[in-house]
């Protein structure tokens, strides 16, 4: 038969079919769902050798390959996946999430539609402290008496919120400007389409542990209760060079090549040319990111740190 002829027939995951709608539950009152999806393993490696028969009959063939595409950065035969999800999510989250911009995202309109009464609540124990050298981050968490009147305080402006919201639109007013005062801990909606491509960056970043906890317990599903499912092939090769891989600098890499003949002095060299080693007023060295970030690398390798 004439291949251009040939009839296809569309790839399925049963382990994803099995889930199609299925709600995961996210936080207090969130979900992700699988809508819709195209593609799946054999899909990247038939966009990669350009082929729409069979492809490699040898499944071993077929997970080298996507590890070595993954591996070496080969970003086309991924985009040729897609998949669609449906989530409901807190506001401020969301506007996290809708930086991504290679989606394709229709959310619902509280220009149209009365705003979801629901909001996220956060436990007693959940608070979370102000990181010291992380101005976007978090590091710790407040005692739970603390907490507890947080939580009182919090529930008390929900419900006040959401009473003068509603008394707007009893009182007639438009829709777009009385959701004006409701709390970002509200929730929203939305379809959200994204490449497989583009998803693993997504969740490289979310899944990250530096990441707000909110956005990295959906993108921990998406990952693992979903992606895994979906290209399990491919998510294997992520979980090895993406989330479990380290990468080294230039520099990095030659203080590291110092390091492994024992020439300890060479090392500080080469960070001292590189300003990683500019003296503080009080003793040892201004904080320098690169510096904090490669002795974290060596200490888990550990190997010894020159400038410690």
């Amino acid at each position: 038969m004439d291949q251009r002829a040939e009839k296809l027939n569309r790839p399925g995951v049963p382990a994803l079919d099995e889930i199609l709608g299925v709600p995961f539950e996210v936080l207090d009152d969130g979900l992700i769902r699988v809508i819709d999806y195209m593609g799946d393993d054999q899909a990247i490696v038939q966009a990669a050798r350009v082929s729409y028969g069979e492809g490699t009959k040898k499944t071993s063939d077929d997970r080298g390959l996507i590890r070595y595409l993954l591996r070496h950065r080969h970003t086309t035969p991924f985009e040729m996946c897609s998949l669609k999800l449906h989530i409901r999510v807190p506001m401020d989250a969301w506007r996290q999430w809708i930086r991504h911009r290679t989606a394709s995202t229709n959310e619902t309109s509280t220009r149209y539609s009365i705003a979801i009464d629901s909001s996220q609540t956060t436990a007693p124990d959940q608070w979370r402290v102000q990181a010291i050298d992380n101005k976007q981050g978090s590091d710790g968490w407040l005692d739970s008496k603390t907490g507890v009147e947080l939580t009182q305080a919090e529930t008390d402006f929900k419900n006040t919120a959401r009473q003068v919201y509603n008394q707007r639109l009893e009182f007639g007013v438009a829709r777009e400007q009385a959701r004006k005062d409701l709390p970002l801990c509200t929730y929203t909606e939305a379809y959200w389409k994204m490449d497989l491509h583009n998803l693993l960056h997504f969740l490289a970043l979310r899944m990250d542990p530096h990441a707000q906890k909110e956005i990295r317990d959906y993108a921990t599903i998406i990952g693992r209760e979903i992606v895994a499912r979906w290209v399990p092939l491919a998510w294997e090769a992520f979980e090895d060079y993406r989330m479990g891989s380290v990468s080294y600098s230039r520099i990095e890499h030659k203080i590291m090549a110092a390091i492994g003949t024992g020439d300890m002095e060479d090392a500080m060299r080469i960070a001292t040319d590189a300003g990683w080693l500019k003296p503080a007023k009080k003793g040892g060295f201004i904080r320098n990111r690169e510096r904090d970030e490669l002795t974290t690398k060596l200490k888990t390798l550990n190997l010894k740190v020159p400038w410690e």
